[in-house]
């Protein structure tokens, strides 16, 4: 039965993708890394929040109108709990330094989200420890990311309020609130696909992960706001904050899975990690992602890693070796060494003692 089943899917495209993705997904361990995400994004959204607000209320401290207007956005954004924090978080006070301390700490309190999530996109491109961005790399590009998603947040509530002026009409104003939500998300996404991992694919090989991770945050969005209204907003006071507490990690889990695996999508992509096998000989897709995740064990420049197959299970054709090396400047011999429980070659024959 699995044997049909796995010729069945390797012949045919879309199967075999959706395979190939789950597989990397569990090979990857993408599971840990989605909890791990979720974990930091709980603890960074306040922070973020925090130094959101302080700076909008610096830059606009002339025209509280539009800062209301730009905030009342951003809590708009914040899955299950934008609501009731709107009036609790205040911006930070004091002199000009003060302030840009207090931004710059809380800013720093918050990277811890992007830098999980860029320890995730690592494992899922197999980019070695050796080629990963460093500590200061990491948190200036995180910080890039975040800076890009509050920009996308200003640019959108501006422009909604173009679009809610009531010269568009009732359906044509949800839709234009629909299309700019959508924006925004489909740019801070790019900004984290693109920023968080060193560059091994093109902006338009993100594009179809990055299309999948904004639908599916758009209809988790739609399930926060659904919650709210089921569960929370009937809840007692101590009942209703375990229960935003509870619904926020759960959104937050649910999206940082979808990430993933969206980001999941474009590594099989770009990589060419499909079809893959389900029971049997192994594909030269296989093959590949199987270098890949030996290729992620590399810790220092000069380290060389070899893959070789045995005769007969490294591809479908049996018989042909499938051997990837790090380009390296190390020339030391690495090569295979025959195995352990191979049969010994028999020792040569001594030739006949001379008769008298």
């Amino acid at each position: 039965m699995l044997d049909r089943l796995d010729r069945w899917q390797r012949s045919r495209r879309g199967p075999a993708f959706v395979i190939a993705v789950g597989r990397k997904y569990g090979e990857d361990g993408a599971a840990m890394h989605a909890a791990r995400v979720s974990y930091y994004a709980f603890f960074s959204i306040f922070p973020l929040l925090l130094a959101f607000v302080s700076a909008v209320g610096f830059v606009l401290q002339g025209r509280p109108a539009l800062r209301q207007k730009i905030l009342d956005s951003a809590f708009a954004d914040v899955p299950v709990v934008g609501t009731f924090v709107r009036d609790d978080i205040g911006g930070i006070t004091g002199s000009g330094i003060a302030l840009l301390v207090g931004i710059g700490v809380a800013l720093w309190a918050g990277l811890g989200v992007t830098i999980a999530l860029g320890h995730a996109f690592d494992v899922v491109w197999s980019i070695a420890p050796v080629e990963q961005y460093g500590y200061v790399t990491r948190r200036l590009r995180g910080l890039l990311v975040l800076v890009v998603a509050g920009c996308g947040i200003v640019a959108s509530s501006l422009l909604s309020g173009a679009a809610t002026s009531g010269r568009l009409g009732a359906t044509a104003e949800n839709i234009a609130l629909v299309g700019l939500s959508l924006a925004v998300d489909f740019v801070a996404l790019m900004a984290a696909f693109r920023l968080l991992t060193p560059s091994i694919a093109g902006l338009r090989d993100l594009i179809p992960g990055v299309a999948l991770a904004m639908a599916g945050l758009y209809a988790l969005q739609s399930l926060g706001a659904w919650y709210v209204q089921a569960t929370i907003a009937r809840a007692s006071d101590t009942y209703g904050l375990f229960a935003t507490v509870i619904g926020l990690l759960s959104w937050l889990s649910l999206a940082a899975h979808l990430i993933l695996v969206s980001a999941e999508v474009n590594a099989v992509r770009v990589l060419h990690l499909w079809p893959r096998s389900l029971r049997g000989p192994l594909t030269p897709a296989d093959a590949r992602a199987l270098e890949g995740y030996a290729e992620r064990a590399r810790r220092v420049p000069g380290e060389r890693i070899v893959v070789q197959w045995r005769p007969g299970a490294g591809t479908d054709q049996p018989g042909s070796p499938c051997a990837s090396a790090a380009q390296t400047g190390d020339d030391t011999d690495r090569s295979p060494q025959p195995d352990d429980d191979a049969t010994p070659p028999a020792p040569a024959a001594s030739p006949p003692a001379d008769r008298p």
